[in-house]
């Protein structure tokens, strides 16, 4: 799989995990899926709305399960946004977060919680600053795979940033 954004894109997300630091950032990506490429159209950053009052793991530490490390997006943001993408022809693709002060790859509760078909974008952010930026996809055992990631140029692709 590939999935292709412009520098905007790119541009949206490192500013959203930087402004979040250093909780996690998330949002959702829409565009559309042809012959194995995704092609990102929109980023729509989100709020982090982990709340570990609500979740069965508080049996964990508090920094474990913090908005430091998990993120969350609301399901009301989730269905409002995918009805908003079907009116314009669009569909959620995919996912980004950040890793505040890690690696820019999945973790097991990545995986666990991913679903299959979406890009899942992680940035890094150390010390406040955003840096390496990576896709990942589901392959058919429920593994993370790399994707490969192709910088576009809005106009010359035929899409508008």
């Amino acid at each position: 799989m590939k999935i292709k954004l412009t520098p905007n894109h790119i541009e949206i997300i490192k500013n959203h995990a930087q402004k979040t630091y250093p909780e996690e950032c998330c949002g959702l990506i829409l565009g559309h899926i042809k012959n194995e490429i995704k092609t990102v159209i929109e980023i729509i950053p989100t709020e982090n709305a982990w709340n570990t009052e609500s979740q069965i793991f508080q049996t964990l530490t508090e920094e474990t399960h913090s908005k430091n490390r998990r993120y969350a997006i609301a399901p009301q943001i989730m269905l409002q946004t995918q009805k908003s993408a079907r009116d314009r022809n669009l569909n959620i693709i995919g996912i980004f977060h950040s890793h505040p002060d890690h690696p820019a790859k999945p973790s097991e509760w990545d995986r666990i919680y991913a679903w299959p078909e979406y890009s899942y974008i992680i940035v890094t952010v150390a010390n406040g600053k955003a840096g390496e930026l990576n896709s990942f996809t589901l392959d058919e055992n429920h593994q993370f795979q790399p994707e490969i990631i192709e910088k576009i140029y809005g106009r010359e692709q035929g899409i508008e940033n």
